[in-house]
């Protein structure tokens, strides 16, 4: 990881990671866990979403399942805690509104770190109000693949469509693992073993409430 400008003494410095844990597993919770590390993080904080727009239609769990999951997942992690600022608001779940409801919260003496994937940076500049997402963060961390060779000029590119965002992105790298919410969705639905790809915990709350499965 590059280097990056160190902050005022005395500012806490708390990873934000967000989604819809629809359901948890372990890729989010090993990416988590290696940010949180690799920055010196204080805390790594989830923030499941309350109602996505781009998944209006395909989110199947509900909020507080959803949210009962995260938290058996993390129970174990002293330093990953969970934010209800999402599932508490009405209205669609804009990742710019969360931010400035956590800064709110949080005031001036807490850095955020936003975490997003590599491959998402494209799609950061079709969010809603990108560059007011970039205001309300101390630093954007993209998380990618280790190993993974960066196109000369990209943050230029970048730069040129969000200006503002070269000074805050920091590039990470954490093990990927091929794990996702949808896939272990269709699992479930299919009857095939989801077993070391989410926690045992979560594992067993899918199953005493029959989630995902087809009636």
């Amino acid at each position: 990881m590059e280097y990056y400008r160190p902050l005022p003494e005395g500012i806490r410095r708390v990873g934000v990671i967000g989604g819809t844990f629809d359901p948890v597993h372990y890729g989010h919770l090993v990416i988590a866990e290696e940010v949180y590390h690799v920055l010196g993080l204080a805390e790594m904080v989830f923030v499941p979403a309350g109602y996505p727009p781009h998944k209006s239609d395909s989110l199947v769990a509900a909020a507080h399942h959803r949210l009962a999951m995260l938290e058996l997942a993390i129970a174990n992690n002293a330093h990953f805690s969970i934010s209800l600022v999402d599932l508490e608001r009405p209205g669609p779940s804009y990742t710019v509104e969360t931010l400035r409801l956590l800064r709110q919260q949080w005031g001036e003496q807490t850095a955020m770190y936003f975490l997003i994937g590599w491959d998402s940076l494209e799609d950061l500049l079709t969010w809603h109000d990108p560059a007011g997402v970039l205001e309300q963060v101390s630093y954007l961390v993209a998380v990618r693949r280790p190993g993974y060779n960066e196109e000369s000029g990209y943050r230029d590119s970048l730069e040129a469509r969000l200006p503002g965002i070269k000074q805050r992105l920091l590039v990470v790298s954490a093990p990927q693992l091929e794990i996702s919410s949808t896939d272990l969705r269709t699992r479930i639905a299919e009857g095939r073993p989801i077993t070391y790809q989410v926690p045992e915990s979560v594992e067993q709350y899918i199953e005493q409430n029959r989630l995902y499965q087809r009636i």
